[in-house]
């Protein structure tokens, strides 16, 4: 039989007090920690995949993802902390690298980076030590470490430059500091004193530039180490009535509990904190407060930003002081690698997003964030249920709400909050009612479509367990030793059960509901008959408190677990087997429905599958799931799932499979039911809003066919008045640009005039400075040969002088040698008396202690005796000493732990002190390599400055030149500009026309866009009216077939017999035996389908709209294919401008040489040309413009496409060169 093991396929909760807790692996993909695991969450397709923590750490510290998206580190602390690397590419998250801080020995690593190119890690040690190590993590190699900060303050971040691998930022309370890698050393830059100043976070703008945020709400830019400047946020504590939506009465005590809460919370309105900051290519993002995110772009101006958008978290509806909600501190800022879509968390584990593009879109209003995925618990889960006709998770929590979830489409589906604490949860097996116990009542509740309210009170104070029998027919509330069994029927208290002395801690019902188990803190496990309130069978164990129970499927075997640390198998009142959990506590127990496995949690949040029966040896499969100890754990009645709840708020569902991997197999298949409590007064509301929305769509049609019409003809008037400007404003280009041509010409002419005679004057130059060099040569020739006969005569006369010093130093070696020699010999005469005095001294100390050894043995004898009759008085004495020993013993073992806590720490300052000398040798080394490296380049100076001097006269010579050059330049300079603004005037004309072009483009495009979504949502309501409608008329001929069958059976009224064979007959006929249940609810069931099927058109519907508004402004379909044209376009326009400047210049030249005598024939021949064109007759000309007119409407609606074709022809011809160029020059206004 193979083992049985759990796999989580889904999670509900998220994991704070975690560094950088969300992030994005692709577009639609995000990872955050949940309990001990990292989940990787798709919010598109909404699947979860599962990266399990290490098996002995202790807690999840960190996250970090690489620039590539492609690894995740993971810090976690135990033992020794350690850093994770994750491959993200493998789909379970393959383990790449385990890094650590090699010999010296951390707790944990507070915050980590990747480096830009992914190749490079850096993990910040927490305190006492603060170290920041650099690994190359592919290698496990430690590059450098650094300490960066002192015991007293602390790191909260670390980063590496985006645009430099080498530089890092670590920043924290009274810290922030620069380093940069080079020659294997971290070493620090220059960096401001920021000792009264706490920066929560920083983000680095560009190559020099990093922005940081402080707790009192400051924004500082740093620059190359300095502080330049400080930005303004604008932050104010409004209260917008407007977001509340609250009339009358109720919306001036809201805004009576929300001031008094913003004063409570704050204490006064104070500066908000920058708890997180993130860049992005238009800016940076930056929380400046409770639940407010700012978004910061570019100016104009060099290196400046300002506030372009605020986006808040909008309060929450089933909370019963919504504000709460916008009062959360934003903990994590990431954004998608395309920057569409910008996601936080908070200190509550809640998951936020929103899309930028929408926030663009709306300027005028306030953006607000969306939940990621759904709302979770921010606080332990106390109570945990599930049905058995529904696919339901019931919980509540220490944060006063109550939710509903969905663990076959993984969605929260109802959720409120109360004014006190749930302390316990149980959902009816029919998915309609769920009780929940309170401080001052047990209360019955309705599950609505979209509410949770209460049906009956019972009066059990502090219910802390309560539990639906699985008939559906009694429950049973825990009031503290008293257990209450009520009927669900009746709302009758039927049973009282009295028995244990301490509080009850869980229940459990059997199968077919006929006992009750129940364990209490007092060790007792009773087993009670339901229908006689008798005690069936017992067993107490003082020493153990128990805190869960568990029945077997056959009902023989009780399972229970407690403090003392052991799971005990309980039958016939005694204790058959114990199993041990090796010195972790287990808080909760379950047991599968084919009585295979027995599922544990445990204190440390791990959750152990034990095989059945059980063995004495150890026989189960761990499994890492929370990180703090699992209060409630179910079993689905299909035995497919196990949930579990802990006091991490999160909430985890597992599939239960073999360790093949294969699924249990059901024993009957569990159809779910789709039945959905509303209220009448809810139904008819929903209906009457569907009537105003169908008349609201008439009307809006209406109104935007009207819209459409009237804008059609002011945009044609329009066109008119444009295309006549630029047909006006060409002809003046024209005359211009052949002015200018002829001014080119001329200066191109004086320009090569002046570089030649710059050229000739210059190769004489170069001439004289070859002869006048290769003489100095000759010279420098000759003072080097003198130089080398010296040194050779210099050489010989050294060589005499070290011939005579080596003789000198022979003979005084001689000398020195035979004076030490006769010392020697008077030292070894000396030696050779003190060894005869040692001896008789030894002869003499030998004497003495044979005497001293003969008196000692007789004390020794007598201190015998004295000794043996006190050990006998010792012993009667030693049964009561025994008592203080073990009193002793465990103050030795407290002190000898103190004891190793100070050895342990003063190891670690050993070390520390072994350290200092290393680090003080190698900066002695640098000392000296440094002092080298001056004395090497001080020479090199010396020979830099000769160089200087000489190309110092050279450069006065050419400067005269320049001078010369530059007065010619400028005069050339100034009449360039002139023309130049002249141009830049006319560019500007032609961008405004083109601008209201395109905004007319835009508004068309939209409002085709609006009507197409209106016939979308008008079609589909006709379709659900139709199917309706069809649904009704097939009741109607159900019913009336079984009228007509029924009014044959009244002829049998006076026969019994016949009467029950005919009503008989009628069952069978019209109520087939499987669907009994459907056919009783036949009209509240088409209209819940109705509701359902209409909602979940609605949602599918706004998606579609959203997913059509991106692509439509974003991805056309057309974009390349318009590119590439207006690529083509834009080379033509170029060419054509060249033509246009060469025919300026050409016409100046013109102008200037020609005589006045002249004039009169130019202006003649633009007579001709003007006439030429008027000739075409005014029925032609208002053909061509009523063309262009048409085409450039339809290139508005059509989005271009005819008119590039247009474009293409007309542009062959040079006859149309006017009308081409008014076209074109539209066109670059696309590509900006």
């Amino acid at each position: 039989m193979a083992a049985v093991v759990v796999q989580p396929i889904y999670s509900f909760g998220l994991r704070t007090g975690v560094t950088n807790n969300l992030c994005f692996s692709d577009e639609q993909t995000v990872i955050f920690p949940c309990g001990n695991n990292c989940v990787r969450y798709n919010f598109d397709q909404r699947w979860q995949k599962f990266i399990p923590g290490t098996e002995k750490s202790q807690s999840m510290q960190a996250l970090a993802i690489s620039a590539n998206r492609r690894y995740l580190a993971v810090s976690e602390s135990g033992e020794k902390a350690t850093i994770t690397v994750y491959d993200l590419q493998h789909e379970q998250g393959r383990k790449r690298k385990i890094l650590n801080g090699g010999d010296i020995s951390m707790q944990e690593f507070v915050c980590m980076a990747f480096s830009p190119d992914s190749k490079y890690l850096i993990g910040q040690a927490g305190g006492p030590e603060w170290m920041l190590i650099l690994w190359l993590w592919e290698k496990q190699k430690v590059m450098a470490t650094v300490v960066t900060s002192g015991s007293t303050n602390s790191v909260t971040q670390v980063s590496f430059n985006s645009y430099d691998n080498t530089q890092i930022c670590v920043s924290g309370n009274g810290v922030f500091k620069l380093f940069r890698y080079s020659e294997g050393d971290l070493k620090q830059g220059s960096s401001p004193r920021v000792d009264s100043v706490n920066v929560l976070c920083h983000t680095w703008i560009t190559e020099e530039q990093v922005i940081a945020g402080t707790d009192t709400g400051r924004l500082l830019v740093f620059e190359s180490g300095d502080l330049r400047r400080e930005i303004d946020i604008d932050t104010k504590p409004v209260l917008q009535d407007s977001d509340r939506k609250v009339n009358g009465k109720k919306r001036e005590e809201m805004q009576a509990e929300e001031t008094t809460e913003v004063i409570m919370m704050e204490g006064g309105w104070s500066a908000p904190r920058i708890t997180a900051i993130l860049s992005y290519s238009m800016g940076f993002a930056c929380s400046v407060g409770p639940g407010i995110v700012s978004l910061f772009g570019k100016t104009e101006k060099k290196d400046s930003y300002r506030k372009t958008k605020e986006i808040r978290i909008p309060q929450d509806p089933c909370s019963i002081k919504p504000s709460h909600a916008e009062h959360q501190e934003i903990t994590t800022i990431c954004i998608s690698p395309s920057e569409e879509t910008l996601a936080v968390s908070t200190d509550r584990g809640q998951l936020y997003s929103v899309t930028l593009s929408s926030t663009e879109t709306s300027k005028d209003e306030q953006a607000h964030f969306e939940f990621l995925s759904c709302s979770f618990h921010s606080k332990p889960i106390t109570g945990l249920s599930i049905c058995i006709r529904k696919p339901l998770i019931a919980t509540s929590s220490r944060d006063h709400s109550v939710r509903i979830w969905n663990f076959e489409t993984n969605v929260l589906e109802l959720y409120k909050e109360f004014q006190e604490e749930a302390y316990s949860v149980a959902l009816h097996p029919s998915g309609l009612f769920i009780l929940v116990g309170f401080s001052d009542k047990l209360r019955l509740m309705n599950l609505l479509i979209d509410d949770i309210r209460t049906f009956k009170e019972f009066p059990v104070r502090s219910c802390q367990e309560c539990s639906f029998s699985h008939g559906g027919h009694m429950f049973a509330a825990v009031n503290r030793n008293i257990i209450h069994i009520y009927s669900v029927i009746t709302f009758k208290n039927i049973l009282n059960l009295k028995g244990h002395n301490g509080k009850v801690q869980a229940i459990a019902w059997t199968l077919d509901d006929s006992r009750l188990v129940s364990c209490g803190m007092d060790g007792a496990v009773y087993e009670w008959n339901t229908l006689s309130s008798k005690r069936e069978s017992e067993s107490i164990l003082k020493s153990c408190s128990y805190t869960g129970v568990a029945i077997s499927s056959d009902t023989r075997s009780i399972f229970t677990v407690g403090t003392d640390h052991t799971l005990k198998e309980i039958k016939e009142c005694q204790i058959l087997r114990e199993v041990s959990s090796d010195d972790v506590a287990y808080t909760s127990i379950a047991m599968s429905r084919c009585g295979r496995v027995i599922f544990t949690g445990t204190s440390s949040g791990t959750i152990r599958a034990i095989k059945y029966p059980l063995s004495i040896h150890r026989d189960w499969i761990e499994c890492p799931s929370h990180c703090g100890p699992v209060t409630k754990m179910v079993i689905t009645y299909d035995n497919q799932f196990l949930v579990t709840a802990s006091e991490d708020s999160s909430l985890l569902v597992w599939r239960i499979v073999d360790k093949e991997s294969r699924g249990f197999q059901r024993d009957k298949e569990i159809v779910y039911s789709k039945e959905i409590l509303i209220t009448k007064s809810d139904l008819e509301e929903m209906n009457q809003n569907m009537l105003e929305l169908k008349t609201q769509v008439e009307d809006l049609k209406m109104e935007n066919k009207y819209q459409l019409r009237l804008k059609d003809t002011n945009y044609s008037e329009k066109i008119k008045d444009l295309s006549e400007k630029f047909n006006q404003q060409l002809e003046s280009f024209k005359t211009k640009s052949q002015a200018m041509k002829t001014e080119k010409e001329k200066q191109e002419r004086l320009h090569l005039e002046a570089i030649s005679k710059v050229v000739e004057e210059h190769s004489k130059e170069l001439q004289d400075l070859e002869s006048s060099n290769s003489q100095k040569h000759m010279l420098e020739f000759r003072k080097n040969q003198n130089l080398q006969d010296k040194c050779q005569r210099m050489q010989e006369y050294y060589e005499k002088q070290l011939t005579s010093a080596e003789e000198s130093k022979s003979h005084a070696l001689e000398e020195h040698t035979n004076c030490y020699e006769a010392k020697l010999q008077e030292k070894i005469h000396l030696l050779g008396k003190h060894q005869d005095e040692a001896r008789q001294q030894m002869q003499e100390f030998d004497e003495m202690s044979r005497q001293i050894k003969e008196v000692y043995d007789q004390e020794i004898n007598d201190l015998q005796v004295n000794y043996e009759k006190k050990l006998q008085a010792e012993r009667a004495n030693n049964g009561s000493l025994r008592e203080e020993t073990g009193i002793m013993k465990k103050k030795f073992e407290s002190l000898q732990r103190e004891i190793d806590d100070k050895c342990a720490e003063i190891e670690k300052l050993k070390q520390e002190q072994q350290k200092l000398p290393g680090v003080i040798n190698s900066l002695e080394k640098e000392i000296n390599g440094l002092k080298r490296v001056i004395s090497e380049r001080d020479e090199t100076i010396q020979d830099k400055e000769m160089r200087v001097y000489n190309l110092k006269r050279k450069r006065q010579q050419l400067e005269k030149l320049r001078f010369v050059l530059d007065y010619k330049t400028t005069d050339m300079k100034k009449q360039i500009e002139q023309r130049e603004d002249d141009i830049k005037q006319m560019k500007e004309i032609i961008q405004q026309m083109e601008m209201e072009l395109n905004q007319f483009h835009q508004k068309t495009t939209l409002l085709e866009l609006t009507v197409s979504d209106l016939k979308l949502k008008l079609e589909s309501t006709d379709k659900q009216k139709h199917k309706a409608m069809q649904r009704v008329k097939d009741l109607e001929t159900y019913v009336c077939s079984f009228e007509a069958a029924l009014h044959s059976t009244k002829a049998f009224l006076q026969e019994p017999k016949k009467l029950k064979k005919s009503l008989r007959k009628l069952y069978d006929c019209f109520i087939p035996p499987g669907n009994v249940v459907e056919m009783v609810g036949v009209d509240p069931d088409v209209l819940k389908e109705h509701l359902r099927h209409h909602q979940h058109l609605e949602r599918k519907l706004t998606s579609l709209e959203m997913n059509m508004h991106k692509d439509s402004e974003f991805l056309p379909q057309n974009h390349v294919k318009i590119m590439k044209e207006n690529v083509s376009l834009i080379k033509e326009i170029d060419k054509l401008r060249k033509e246009l400047h060469m025919a300026k210049a050409e016409i100046h030249s013109y102008e200037t040489h020609t005589a006045k005598a002249k004039r009169p024939k130019k202006h003649s021949s633009s007579d001709l040309n003007v006439a030429t064109v008027e000739s075409l007759g005014d029925s032609g000309e208002n053909r061509v413009v009523r063309l262009n007119f048409e085409e450039e409407a339809e290139r508005i609606i059509q989005l271009q496409r005819l008119e590039i074709q247009r474009l293409r022809q007309e542009s062959v011809s040079k006859d149309l060169v006017t009308m081409h160029s008014s076209s074109s020059t539209k066109l670059p206004a696309l590509n900006t």
